[in-house]
């Protein structure tokens, strides 16, 4: 029986113990692999303390791995105690960290400005810094200027080389002035095309404190991408967007402002016209007489300015969708009475992505509203309102004894106050802006993107001045108003693909695009006066009998355009030491000629990064050191609209059969042969780094040259319909030097010191100004103008000279009885009332020949402290204020230094003229910036994330042998330099502000 049921039982053993061996040995290796493996956690953090949502926690060498949540937390397994973890985000130093026998950490990621840096944007797209072959700056937002800013070109003041931002006005309603490498036009714009996230835009379209990044595209290279509008440069606005998997959040930025007069010019007080009387001297006109009062006129119509901005970013975001929206809301007040402005400025933007993250899209608004007084016909500031308070007598009242507002029957000569008081006028405006965008992955190469933008803006402005307003008083107005309206609608479309490869050590990358805009602007305005009652102002314009009168005026327009242009782009990297980019792009204008529609763009630029090539192995501190050279072409789009077309407008009247009929008269020639200004730069560049990148820049040399400047010229009629023609015929060079270094001399755990330093030259000539078809009478023109009572021209522009040259009569010395005695060209010395305009010669430049910078940051603990000093150097400036005022003859109140001795030898006792006197030099240094800041420690607010406050000055010394009130004025144009005396004031400004995210 056991021998029969020996072989059962091993049978049956074997259908038993061959699974229930298998089990075991499934058991015993998962229960071997459960025991290897191990549970962690952790939470990841920034320097501040904040926890980082999104941070790539992974173990190493493996595929496994997660990403932080909201809080920043995290929780995986690893393989053994062996294992480490790699946590990275983007803008941070990755960090290695072995597990052990540990099993939750507190991570802290440090911040790697390198990296930061390490992506640029260009145009349509981005760059990797390293490969970047052409002349790019890149300013992020904890280096912008802090304060009271006017508007985003302010943010990066002294911040690029070879870009010159200044605010000459303290006008709360202008925008900076900016310029690019010189003047490259004679008649078109210098301003450069302003990208809000892609799209064209201005530098008011989103609020300052919403921009996360400001990148700008220099040389002819990098901005023939954009055709007719890169010639002056391309500033690209990146505002501040949220990210996928973010914790929500909400950042509130806001301050409080307080301005004065940066300056003031020193004009008789009642006290000194007084004593003036009692030393002999007679006045005319406005000092004719001592009225008994002591009125400091300009203290009348100005303030400390109060204002206040306030901004509110909220953002948060899913696996597949995030949204970041913002309010902001500026209150700035101007110095003088109801100069002020109101704007609202609100943001959304939703991104979502679907489709295993291939199709994303987004949706963005922007929508603005601005309010601000009217003290002029359409504009917010009257700077004649300036100009009477500065020249009014100190001893007259401010009202009669009647309780009118003090006037005299003096030319030019109105009580200032009651200009103001007496003036009732706002302006609206309206700006909103519709984006969509989708892009599509198809696969790593390849991606398709589309944007499609609605943008429009308008305005409405009434303006009244009262029955009981000076000219009214005066010139029998009895009562004036103004109403109008602008109207701007655009649409814009964009379709691109991109195309990324790379093969070895080779890296290709590809762009091609089709790009159209059109743009349509329209408004009218009216106008009449002799009203019955101030009770309607400007809101019930045709109850004045200026219409029955004829006393009364009205004016309509439209005008359109379109652009379309197709462009492509190709980048080549072969082992990260040669690299290529070369750009084409193909548009069209329907401002140009019928025989010029389209126009060619290409660009082209090559880098050789040294520091990657085998023989600096072992050159350890050489971190960067890359050169770069490029060459591109770019346009300035054809005049205004339909300037290639002739046109007709209404002349005066003519009676015809008794019947008052208005004549068609011609009012341009037309040109089929109109085309864009054509721009040739050729641009050479080094950026180096070095010691870890302790020390780092770039230095860059330009030329450029304009070819076919437009240009109005004389024509002969007939065979010209009209007597001038609008054609490209003129010609102009511009050349300069750019130097950047980035400095860290001092960096401890607790201490940091960062020092950056720009230095930029520019030199310009006009080649030609006539050509065989078309001819000046002479090879010169001039530009600018005194006003009266001096009216004459301040500038000549030239062949074979510089714009910007001052053009009059060089004054070398005084007669015993003080008049100005003048140098001929040929050398002549002569009393100023013998000469003439053939005497006149040049007298200086209005341009700087170099502009400076130095920024400083200095960090210690949670103290943060900011200084920006910048200036100009080898350039001259009108002094319009000593040239008018600096003169006891005139009949109205003077400057004190009109008594003093000119040249040393005698008081003046000539009439007011352009000479070279007045001609200063304008060199200056100005500590533009300071800021104190101090982070609470990240523990002190429960309840925010953090926490900063600081105070902050703009424009708080300026260190200049210059007399007028600053020497940054006015550079835009052909007459550069001009200080004229009308101008709003410069300001300076202190701000106490905090920011803090929840």
């Amino acid at each position: 029986m056991e021998q029969t049921n020996f072989p059962h039982r091993v049978k049956a053993g074997i259908n038993f113990g061959i699974p229930k061996l298998l089990f075991t040995l499934f058991f015993l290796l998962t229960s071997f692999v459960s025991l290897a493996q191990q549970q962690i956690n952790g939470i990841v953090r920034d320097e501040q303390g904040i926890p980082i949502a999104g941070a790539s926690v992974a173990e190493k060498n493996t595929s496994n791995g997660v990403v932080t949540n909201f809080d920043g937390e995290f929780e995986m397994s690893v393989a053994s105690s062996n294992a480490a973890i790699v946590i990275s985000y983007i803008g941070f130093t990755n960090s290695e960290v072995k597990v052990g026998t540990e099993t939750t950490f507190d991570i802290t990621l440090k911040e790697n400005l390198q990296e930061l840096d390490e992506v640029v944007v260009i145009g349509y797209g981005t760059q990797k810094k390293a490969d970047v072959t052409s002349a790019v700056a890149t300013v992020k937002s904890e280096d912008f200027v802090q304060g009271n800013v006017k508007d985003a070109a302010q943010l990066i003041q002294g911040k690029v080389a070879g870009l010159t931002v200044s605010a000459p006005s303290g006008d709360p309603t202008q925008s900076s002035q900016i310029k690019l490498r010189g003047t490259s036009s004679l008649s078109g714009g210098t301003n450069p095309l302003v990208l809000v996230d892609g799209v064209p835009g201005s530098l008011g379209t989103v609020a300052p404190e919403d921009i996360e990044s400001i990148d700008v595209l220099k040389d002819g290279s990098a901005t023939a991408i954009y055709g007719t509008r890169g010639t002056n440069g391309v500033i690209i606005i990146t505002t501040k967007k949220g990210n996928y998997n973010a914790k929500p959040s909400i950042e509130y930025n806001g301050y409080s402002s307080l301005s004065t007069i940066a300056r003031q010019m020193d004009f008789l007080d009642a006290g000194e016209l007084r004593q003036k009387y009692a030393e002999g001297y007679t006045f005319v006109g406005a000092n004719l007489q001592d009225f008994g009062h002591d009125t400091d006129w300009l203290d009348e119509i100005t303030r400390d300015a109060v204002s206040q901005v306030h901004n509110l970013i909220f953002r948060g975001g899913n696996d597949a969708t995030n949204i970041t929206a913002s309010i902001n809301y500026r209150d700035l007040e101007g110095i003088f009475d109801k100069s002020e402005t109101e704007k609202y400025t609100g943001r959304i933007s939703v991104n979502h992505a679907m489709f295993d993250n291939k199709l994303k899209t987004n949706v963005a608004m922007i929508a603005s509203e601005q309010v601000y007084n009217a003290l002029g016909d359409g504009t917010s500031f009257d700077p004649y309102i300036y100009r009477q308070a500065i020249i009014r007598n100190p001893t007259e009242p401010v009202y009669d004894d009647n309780g009118n507002w003090f006037e005299r029957d003096v030319y030019f000569y109105d009580n200032p106050v009651g200009y103001i008081q007496e003036t009732i006028g706002e302006n609206r405006y309206r700006n909103v802006r519709f984006d969509f965008s989708m892009s599509y992955d198809f696969n790593d190469n390849f991606t398709l993107k589309g944007l499609y933008t609605r943008k429009g803006n308008s305005n409405i402005r009434g303006f009244y001045q009262t029955k009981n307003h000076v000219s009214t008083v005066k010139y029998g107005q009895d009562g004036f108003a103004s109403r109008g309206t602008d109207d701007y609608r655009g649409n814009y479309g964009q379709l691109t693909l991109d195309y990324k490869q790379t093969f070895g050590k080779h890296t290709v990358t590809g762009l091609a695009g089709y790009n159209y805009e059109d743009n349509v602007n329209e408004g009218f305005w009216a106008t009449n006066r002799r009203f019955p009652t101030d009770g309607f102002s400007y809101n019930n314009i045709g109850s004045g009998q200026g219409l029955q009168l004829g006393e009364a005026g009205m004016s309509s327009y439209k005008n359109s355009d379109k652009l379309i242009a197709f462009f492509g782009r190709v980048t080549y990297n072969y082992d990260d030491r040669y690299l290529l980019l070369a750009s084409i792009r193909h548009e069209g204008s329907s401002r140009f000629g019928e025989d010029n529609k389209w126009g060619n763009f290409p660009g082209i630029s090559a880098g050789w990064r040294i520091d990657q090539e085998e023989f600096m192995e072992n050159v350890d501190w050489i971190d960067n050191l890359k050169l770069r050279a490029g060459y591109g072409i770019t346009g300035i789009n054809a005049g205004s609209n339909y300037q290639s077309l002739s046109g007709l407008t209404y002349g005066d009247y003519f009676l015809n059969n008794g019947e008052w009929i208005r004549e068609l008269v011609p009012s341009r020639n037309a040109n089929p042969n109109l085309r864009w200004e054509k721009k040739k730069e050729l641009n050479f560049g080094l950026d180096f780094g070095v010691l870890n990148n302790r020390i780092s820049g770039s230095v860059d040399y330009y030329q450029r040259r304009t070819e076919g400047a437009l240009f109005d010229y004389s024509v002969p009629t007939p065979p010209y319909f009209y007597g001038t023609i609008a054609a490209n015929v003129a010609e102009l060079e511009n050349s300069g030097l750019e130097f950047l270094l980035n400095v860290t001399p001092f960096e401890t755990e607790n201490f940091t010191w960062t020092a950056n330093l720009t230095y930029s030259t520019n030199t310009n000539k006009v080649v030609s100004l006539s050509n065989d078809e078309f001819q000046l009478t002479n090879d010169f023109f001039d530009q600018g103008y005194t006003g009266e009572p001096i009216q004459i021209e301040t500038h000549r522009v030239k062949e074979g000279e510089p714009i910007g040259n001052f053009f009059g009569l060089k004054s070398v010395d005084i007669t015993d009885d003080g008049v100005f005695l003048i140098e001929t060209p040929d050398g002549r010395i002569i009393p100023a009332t013998e000469a003439t305009t053939e005497d006149r010669q040049i007298l200086g430049n209005g341009l700087p020949t170099a502009y400076y910078s130095w920024n400083n940051t200095v960090r210690y603990k949670n103290w943060d402290f900011n200084m920006n000093l910048r200036g100009a150097l080898d350039y001259q400036i009108l002094n319009f204020s000593r040239m008018f005022y600096e003169n006891p003859t005139v009949n109205y109140n003077v400057l004190d230094s009109a008594f003093d001795e000119v040249y040393g030898k005698a008081v003046l006792n000539d009439v007011q003229r352009y000479v070279s006197y007045y001609v200063e030099d304008g060199d200056f240094l100005k500590i533009d910036n300071v800021t104190l800041g101090y982070t609470l420690p990240k523990d002190a607010l429960k309840f925010t994330d953090s926490f900063r406050i600081y105070f902050s000055g703009l424009n708080l010394a300026t260190f200049t042998s210059y007399k007028g009130i600053d020497p940054e004025v006015n550079r835009d144009g052909l007459a550069p330099g001009n200080d004229e005396r009308d101008k709003y004031p410069s300001t300076r400004t202190f701000t106490l502000g905090i920011n803090f995210t929840l």
